[in-house]
């Protein structure tokens, strides 16, 4: 019932959103690090996050109040960027302070240095989110999966606080798919991406801190968001690149821009989300090795690097066939 209730309310709050004079405000239009090519409404967040309020309230799943308070700042941080821009400089630090309340209100008795590193997981899965969310259906899908892994692993535990928060979060992100699955009528922008990191870092962590499930295993449910975020990050650090500019370096940036385009990038990233997600419920059985969670870690990896070894060899044929014609061509040099 709450995937039903967050599912509908998100399906016509996007309705009422796209039909009201909103959809003019916030507009994305595209730039460097874009893969749409037309101004596009960029608040579909607010859907979401109705979705994920009212059905709140109508189910009332068992979360500490503080992480409610760090949603509420983080929405309302990235909603102000949304519509008007905001600086790293004042965003960075709002993000840290949200992640820190999380980190405390997820584990309450820990000791400062492992706060110190919850908070660190969270602003990361916040950003992460943020830099994930940049092609059709992407983003959205990744919610769908990821949180409704978290919410069947919290059914089986028989946490139906966790399971009912991680299902209506997972129903949210069916709804706003409806309108976002390509050819996408609206992105969810920063209000809805940053919120959804907080909520997969919140819930993950509640959940390792009620023992419903070891640490990796939120890792393992978003493992293409985090293996795709992580390794582009570390790989752009290696070759010297300012890692906070905007960039299609991403692998599902680079398999969007060599021909997949936003439909079927959507569908391969499903297809790894589902096996995620069924890797990570596998590692919860008692005799569960980890030989299995290996080998779809050693797979992204082989993936990811052909992803980019592809996109190489690409750019250097056609940076190739440009020198070629210049100098057949004088008057182009």
């Amino acid at each position: 019932m709450p995937v039903l209730v967050s599912t509908l309310v998100c399906l016509l709050a996007l309705w009422l959103i796209l039909r009201s004079p909103l959809a003019n405000r916030g507009l994305d239009l595209p730039n460097e690090r874009s893969l749409h090519s037309r101004p596009t409404p960029r608040i579909g967040g607010l859907g979401i996050l109705a979705a994920i309020v009212l059905a709140s309230i109508a189910f009332r799943p068992d979360l500490p109040w503080p992480i409610w308070a760090a949603l509420a700042l983080i929405v309302a941080v990235s909603l102000i960027d949304d519509l008007g821009g905001l600086r790293a400089g004042i965003r960075m630090p709002l993000h840290l302070v949200a992640a820190t309340t999380v980190a405390i209100a997820a584990f309450p008795d820990a000791s400062w240095p492992f706060w110190l590193l919850a908070t660190v997981t969270v602003a990361w899965l916040i950003n992460l989110y943020n830099f994930m969310d940049g092609s059709d259906g992407l983003a959205g899908g990744q919610a769908l999966f990821g949180f409704g892994t978290l919410a069947i692993a919290a059914l089986q535990a028989k946490d139906p606080g966790i399971a009912t928060a991680a299902a209506i979060v997972a129903g949210a992100a069916l709804g706003f798919l409806v309108f976002n699955f390509p050819p996408a009528r609206i992105f969810m922008g920063d209000a809805g991406s940053t919120s959804l990191g907080l909520l997969a870092g919140a819930l993950g962590g509640l959940g390792v801190a009620r023992n419903l499930w070891h640490p990796v295993f939120p890792a393992i449910a978003f493992l293409p968001f985090i293996f795709d975020g992580s390794a582009t990050l570390l790989m752009r650090m290696g070759q010297g690149k300012k890692v906070w500019q905007a960039h299609r370096d991403h692998a599902y940036q680079r398999l969007n821009m060599s021909g997949f385009g936003h439909r079927n990038t959507a569908l391969v990233y499903y297809g790894l989300m589902l096996a995620s997600g069924l890797m990570a419920l596998y590692s919860l059985q008692p005799d569960a090795g980890w030989a299995a969670t290996a080998g779809l870690l050693t797979a992204f990896v082989l993936a990811y690097g052909m992803v980019q070894r592809s996109w190489n060899r690409r750019q250097s044929a056609v940076s190739h066939r440009h020198a070629d014609d210049a100098t057949q061509d004088p008057s182009k040099q």
